[in-house]
């Protein structure tokens, strides 16, 4: 990792295959739409990312892509490592810390509703906290941030249940820790359904 800047922001995306994303979506709108609307949310995260004033990385799914929506002059780009989401994440974080980054944080490419004045706040946060969290409507999280490795919050986790934020708060009772705003991130059809920028997928 080559850093430029004292803060890192990591986007954790799945690569674009038909098929092989937003798998409960595409029970209700089919596998062709669903890619459409994770092409769809790939590019509204990297249109609020690009933004943000902090060094960035990608971290692929599959395999690290060339000439795609993610320009090589501003972001960096990874190969996500492990066998769950919290050994990916985990390794991602301790690569940005062992090449000096500061305030290192990791948001996911599925949220329609941040902005990048929610992940601006979010660096801001960790000034005067150790860890910052964006809770997700579905139990989850959608942003997590911090200052220094907490390697027990990647562990024993259910990853894509209900249960996760809060097992994730039960590791960090002894830290500072700020809660973003509620955000819902896009994983069934209930949470496009009444979304009007999801409705001419819909039609």
């Amino acid at each position: 990792m080559k850093t430029k800047n004292k803060n890192v922001l990591l986007i954790f995306t799945r690569n674009p295959e038909l098929g092989k994303v937003k798998s409960r979506l595409a029970k209700t709108v089919g596998d062709e739409t669903a890619l459409e609307i994770y092409k769809f949310l790939l590019q509204k995260t990297q249109n609020i990312s690009a933004k943000v004033t902090s060094d960035k990385a990608v971290y692929y799914s599959v395999k690290i892509r060339k000439d795609d929506i993610w320009d090589e002059n501003s972001y960096q780009k990874h190969q996500q490592v492990g066998e769950d989401l919290g050994i990916r994440m985990q390794y991602a974080f301790e690569q940005s810390f062992a090449a000096g980054y500061e305030k290192v944080m990791i948001i996911g490419s599925d949220l329609y509703d941040l902005t990048t004045e929610n992940i601006e706040n979010a660096f801001q946060k960790l000034d005067t906290n150790e860890v910052v969290l964006g809770p997700a409507e579905d139990g989850g999280y959608y942003l997590l941030g911090m200052k220094s490795l907490e390697e027990n919050i990647f562990k024993n986790k259910n990853w894509g249940t209900e249960t996760v934020r809060k097992d994730t708060l039960d590791d960090l009772t002894d830290k500072k820790v700020h809660l973003l705003q509620e955000l819902n991130d896009v994983d069934v059809f209930e949470d496009i359904e009444h979304h009007p920028a999801f409705q001419h997928f819909l039609k």
